[in-house]
């Protein structure tokens, strides 16, 4: 990696490779109509926005926030942060207040983004404590009615910025650019502290691995404060030259797909367990006939990606399988817009026949692993070596080893700095040698592909000293369509519980 290398910097030099190309698309619903912005366009709104920030007398190394949701907006103000060396706090649009208030207080945060009064309303009450003296100010994105001194406009708020805005101060690869907090499901969540080169680094194993390029188009809908979107949705396509475009909801996401036409989706388990349901649920209001084609078309489909995949050998039933796509298979996929090249499926394991029924259906579908203390992607399938039971092989540069209890253990750039404030955590994520512990098991092939087992922690021992993996019990129920969320309890107790949505 280039030793000046940041996220500035990576972004100034897509400015100057491609300045008129198209770099986001998104839905302004004023006009109702679908807004394109050019790198160049995102450039002048980027150095707008810092100008602001240099008006606020922010030292290099301090803290920003922003509660927004995926948009350019959230792009340029990360983008203007990292541009005069500050660290950007992201936040979820839906998060509780009191966690807002928490990571405000332990980051100092001098500066809030927020998207509209709603999330003011919600959080007005916790932003006026004493504890909070560091929030000098609070910028929305629309007016609002307020006397709290500190909150501006956003429009009001770039007036302030001077005309000339001083040079960005030296920031190396190795500085912190971001403080990213984990979800908190056992206590207060903790904030990971990354560079720009274990962000960086991670785009650039990705884009090395699988051919990105300007002709692509990444549709973004999950939440940018995570850190698979940021990463592969926002700095994979800055890296290449792709254009994202942000999806107006999830509720619409069928619709931006259709008329959007991606070539490259990233998504979690259960936005292709929410389509394959569909398509379930529209074959049982079909006949015997179509059911039955169908079937045979994912089951041939499948069997002409193990024959690709040097996993089985060739079938004269393989003859059949350009005329079943055309008739199944093409129709499915030209509903997901009918130009997706690659999809990567994330955050979760993958249910098997959910896998099986997309690449069946000629889907490009491929499984990763990670962590956000990683940046995230630790391990991605590639499409000429493609087995979905796996999480696929490591990241170039990244080592992956199995320790005690055979729990997958991680070192290379994309290891975070540690925990914000929080020595304690941070010496116990890393084994004595410096290796990050991921808290997995895992077992791994003689080619290097990684196959997830189990989680250390989640293994249930009941009253009666019986030990239980929940894992696989909730794989299985979520394979049914009845299902949308499932969790198995019973620590300590007689007896397994079912939680299920």
């Amino acid at each position: 990696m280039d030793a000046k290398e940041t996220l500035d910097a990576l972004f100034r030099e897509r400015v100057r490779l491609s300045p008129e190309a198209i770099a986001y698309r998104f839905f302004d619903r004023a006009r109702e109509a679908w807004i394109e912005l050019s790198w160049h366009a995102m450039a002048e709104r980027v150095d707008r926005l810092r100008a602001a920030l240099t008006a606020e007398g922010l030292a290099q190394g301090e803290r920003v926030a922003m509660m927004l949701e995926n948009g350019p907006e959230w792009i340029v103000f990360d983008l203007a942060a990292q541009g005069l060396g500050l660290v950007s706090v992201p936040l979820y649009v839906d998060d509780r207040p009191d966690n807002v208030a928490f990571i405000l207080h332990e980051t100092g945060a001098r500066l809030l983004l927020l998207q509209n009064g709603a999330q003011w309303r919600r959080l007005e009450p916790v932003l006026v404590g004493h504890e909070l003296e560091s929030l000098r100010r609070i910028v929305t994105l629309r007016p609002l009615g307020t006397s709290d001194p500190r909150v501006m406009a956003l429009e009001d708020w770039l007036a302030t910025g001077p005309d000339d805005v001083p040079p960005a101060p030296p920031t190396a690869p190795d500085d912190l650019a971001t403080i990213v907090y984990t979800s908190g499901t056992t206590g207060r969540p903790k904030g990971v502290m990354l560079s720009h080169r274990n962000i960086i680094s991670n785009a650039r194993g990705a884009d090395s691995l699988i051919d990105f390029g300007p002709g692509d188009r990444f549709l973004s809908f999950l939440p940018l404060s995570h850190m698979l979107e940021r990463t592969a949705g926002f700095v994979l396509p800055l890296l290449c030259g792709a254009e994202v475009t942000f999806a107006r909801s999830v509720q619409q996401l069928g619709e931006d797909l259709h008329e959007q036409r991606p070539t490259v989706l990233i998504s979690v388990p259960r936005i292709y367990e929410r389509v394959a349901r569909r398509i379930q649920s529209g074959l049982a209001r079909k006949g015997r006939l179509a059911r039955a084609l169908f079937r045979a078309a994912v089951d041939i489909g499948w069997r002409a990606f193990e024959h690709r995949q040097g996993r089985a050998g060739w079938h004269p039933v393989l003859l059949l399988q350009p005329l079943l796509h055309q008739l199944v298979g093409r129709p499915v996929l030209e509903r997901l817009g009918g130009r997706l090249r690659l999809a990567i499926c994330g955050g979760a394991p993958l249910p098997p026949d959910i896998a099986r029924l997309f690449i069946g259906l000629g889907l490009p579908l491929l499984q990763g692993y990670g962590l956000t203390e990683t940046a995230p992607v630790i391990a991605v399938g590639r499409p000429d070596d493609n087995l979905p039971a796996s999480v696929g092989q490591p990241l170039p540069g990244v080592e992956v080893r199995l320790g005690e209890q055979d729990e997958l253990q991680v070192r290379g750039p994309n290891v975070m700095l540690g925990y914000w404030h929080n020595d304690a955590a941070t010496r116990a994520l890393f084994t004595a040698d410096g290796w990050l512990r991921t808290g997995d098991q895992a077992r791994i092939d003689a080619d290097g592909r990684i196959f997830i087992t189990g989680r250390i922690k989640d293994i249930l021992v009941l009253a009666s000293g019986e030990k239980a993996p929940p894992a696989d019990m909730e794989l299985a129920l979520l394979g049914d369509p009845l299902f949308e969320q499932v969790m198995v309890i019973g620590e300590g107790r007689a007896h397994l519980a079912l939680l299920a949505v």
